[in-house]
């Protein structure tokens, strides 16, 4: 396996990814949607987005945005998407791309990463292995004018 920054040139591999990401949270699939919202995310540099393969195929990605601690005054990522096709679970896939992600804000010298999950995604026992901290210090809000 091996891990790659994503360019425009790996958009036809992302793509795909992206939709069946979407598709899990039960959104309906729109191929061309995602191919057009990655390619904003790259061309704007608003996000920066990695792509595991296995023998040159691409298998799943993880998609980080930069954000800021005010309190600390530090740069920090939003993990917001990852991503690991279906027949490719449970291959270490997930766990690659968590610790590259890391690794990466290490070199950047971030604060750290912020991730939310849903209440009953399995992955948190992957997260909390890998040193994800569960906050019971505060809630999550959101506003939406939808």
């Amino acid at each position: 396996m091996h891990i790659v920054k994503a360019e425009v040139e790996h958009l036809t591999l992302i793509a795909p990814l992206f939709d069946q990401y979407r598709v899990f949270y039960k959104q309906k699939s729109d191929l061309l949607a995602a191919k057009h919202f990655i390619q904003n995310r790259i061309l704007n540099k608003e996000s920066e987005i990695f792509l595991a393969f296995i023998n040159n195929d691409a298998v799943g990605f993880v998609q980080l945005y930069r954000s800021f601690s005010s309190v600390s005054l530090q740069p920090i990522f939003i993990l917001n998407d990852l991503f690991v096709s279906k027949n490719h679970r449970n291959k270490g896939v997930g766990e690659a791309l968590l610790n590259h992600s890391k690794a990466y804000c290490k070199d950047l010298n971030f604060k750290g990463l912020a991730l939310e999950t849903a209440i009953d995604n399995p992955a948190q026992k992957l997260y909390e292995r890998l040193g994800w901290k569960k906050d019971t210090a505060c809630f999550h809000y959101f506003w939406s004018h939808h």
